[in-house]
């Protein structure tokens, strides 16, 4: 078994340098979960931006696109930012025969206290075996892109009412 992953930057690869919040967007993280957690499938991560999803462009979704859609691989793990990670997850719905998952964090990777580990852990599981389509795995669930938002008062992911 092979996954695809594309990391475009977003909180779970944040780097923070002072107290006043200014960061950068680090190396992907997901690849070092992934080994640390001595998982048995293979996989290559693909940086292709280091952006914070609010900066995410139609342009940038758009390059997201085009490189999902021509990887040959049926199974895609995406770390996105959670502020647009449901925008990128619609425009990536017409592409067929596929399982996408996008995942991502609310607090950077690096940090002790971070949803990063389980949230990569969840969306590879969820990516093998869930049927083709496009989906969002955050905090514990699994969401139709259509059918979700982020609350962040609560800092999670729920269903539309």
């Amino acid at each position: 078994m092979f996954i695809g992953i594309y990391s475009v930057g977003g909180t779970i690869d944040k780097v923070y340098y002072d107290q006043l919040d200014d960061y950068e967007i680090g190396e992907p993280k997901v690849g070092e979960i992934l080994e640390e957690a001595g998982v048995d499938f293979a996989f290559r991560v693909h940086s292709l931006m280091k952006k914070d999803s609010l900066d995410m462009t139609e342009e940038d979704r758009h390059r997201i696109h085009r490189r999902i859609r021509n990887d040959p691989n049926p199974l895609i793990l995406v770390t996105h930012g959670t502020d647009s990670m449901v925008d990128t997850a619609r425009r990536l719905s017409d592409i067929p025969a596929k399982t996408i998952v996008l995942t991502g964090a609310m607090q950077p990777a690096r940090f002790k206290a971070s949803d990063a580990v389980f949230n990569v852990g969840f969306a590879a599981a969820a990516v093998q075996t869930l049927p083709p389509g496009v989906y969002i795995a955050m905090n514990g669930r699994i969401f139709d892109p259509d059918q979700v938002r982020k609350n962040r008062a609560t800092k999670r992911f729920e269903p539309l009412p």
